[in-house]
C-alpha cells in the first residue's frame, strides 16, 4: 500500500469502480437464475470470503467491538438493507435488459451525493452546480415523459447507492470490520431464500456445475469491489470518490449498446446528454473551487 493516503484512495476507488464496470457480463452469465435467488448466494458465500479475510487480518476483535456498539450495529443494518436493495434493483436490470437504466443510475448518483449534501449536511450550492443538478432534473424528467418505464431502476439505484456511501464514510467503523456486519446481518435471510427456492424446486443450485461455480465466485464478485470502495470512501473526499464513479457507467453504458444490443431511444439520448453536459459542469466547478480553496490556504 502506497504511504500517500490519497493516491491509495484513488488506487482503491479506481480498482472497484473498473470491477463494478465489468459486473454485468458476470450477471448476464447466470441470468436464468432468479434476482433475489442471486442477491442471496451473493450474501451468503460473501460471508466465507470476509471470515476468511478476518482470520487471516486478524479482524475479529474488530469486528466483535463493533458489534458490541448498539448504535453502529443499527448504522451498519441500515447500510446493509441499503445496498442490498442496490443489489437486487442492479441485477434485476441486468437480467431483464435494461442496463443502460442501471447505468444511468450511477451516472445520477454523484448529483444525488450534492443534494444529500444540501439536505443532510447543509451544505450550499454554488450557481454552476445548481446549473448542473437542473441539467440532469431536466434530463431525468425527458426520460420519464419518453422511456421512462424502467426509471425507476434509475432512480432507485442512484438513490440507494449514495445514501449507503455517505453512511459508510461517515460510520466509524473499517471498511472489512462494516462489511463483514453488514453480510452477517443479511445471511439469515439470504440463506432461508436459497433453501426455500431448493425446497420448491425453483432453485438455480446443484443444477449443473457450470452454475455452481459461477454463484460460489459470487461472494470474491461482490466482497472485493465493496472491500475497495469502503476502504476508499475512508481515504477521499465524498466529491473525489463520485469523481471515480463515472469509470463504472461508463464502461455499464458501452456495454449495454455496444455488446448487449440494448437500444438507445431518442429520450435514451437526450437524457445521457444532458447527465453528462452537468457532470462536465460539476467536475469544472469543482476542479474551479479546489483550486481557489488552495490558493486561500498558501495565502493564510
Amino acid at each position: 500500500m502506497t504511504q500517500n493516503p490519497a493516491r491509495g484512495g484513488l488506487l482503491l476507488g479506481f480498482s472497484a469502480y473498473l470491477l463494478w464496470g465489468f459486473l454485468p457480463l458476470y450477471f448476464k452469465a447466470i441470468h436464468h437464475v432468479g434476482p433475489v435467488e442471486i442477491v442471496s448466494h451473493r450474501i451468503v458465500w460473501s460471508l466465507f470470503v470476509l471470515g476468511l479475510l478476518a482470520a487471516l487480518w486478524r479482524k475479529w476483535s474488530g469486528i466483535r467491538a463493533a458489534l458490541a456498539t448498539p448504535r453502529l450495529v443499527m448504522t451498519l443494518t441500515l447500510t446493509a438493507a441499503l445496498i442490498g436493495i442496490n443489489w437486487l434493483v442492479y441485477i434485476y436490470a441486468v437480467v431483464s435488459g435494461h442496463v443502460l437504466e442501471g447505468s444511468l443510475g450511477y451516472y445520477l448518483n454523484p448529483l444525488v451525493n450534492v443534494l444529500l449534501g444540501v439536505l443532510l449536511l447543509n451544505e450550499r450550492l454554488s450557481l454552476f452546480q445548481k446549473i448542473a443538478v437542473g441539467l440532469a432534473a431536466t434530463g431525468v424528467a425527458i426520460l420519464a415523459a419518453g422511456a421512462g418505464s424502467a426509471l425507476w431502476i434509475s432512480l432507485s439505484l442512484a438513490g440507494s447507492f449514495a445514501l449507503y456511501g455517505y453512511l459508510r464514510k461517515v460510520a466509524p467503523v473499517d471498511s472489512l470490520e462494516g462489511l463483514s456486519i453488514e453480510t452477517i446481518v443479511l445471511t439469515p435471510l439470504a440463506l432461508a431464500w436459497i433453501l426455500w427456492a431448493q425446497q420448491s424446486g425453483d432453485g438455480g443450485f446443484l443444477r449443473d456445475r457450470t452454475t455452481d461455480i459461477l454463484l460460489i465466485l459470487g461472494g470474491a464478485v461482490t466482497a472485493i469491489p465493496l472491500l475497495l470502495f469502503t476502504a476508499a470512501a475512508r481515504r477521499l473526499p465524498y466529491s473525489t470518490l463520485g469523481f471515480l464513479q463515472y469509470v463504472a457507467p461508463s464502461l455499464q453504458f458501452l456495454l449495454a449498446v455496444l455488446v448487449f444490443g440494448e437500444p438507445l431511444t431518442t429520450a435514451h439520448a437526450i437524457c445521457f446528454a444532458l447527465i453528462w453536459t452537468a457532470l462536465v459542469v460539476f467536475i469544472v466547478e469543482g476542479v474551479r473551487t479546489g483550486r481557489a480553496a488552495a490558493r486561500a490556504r498558501r495565502d493564510a
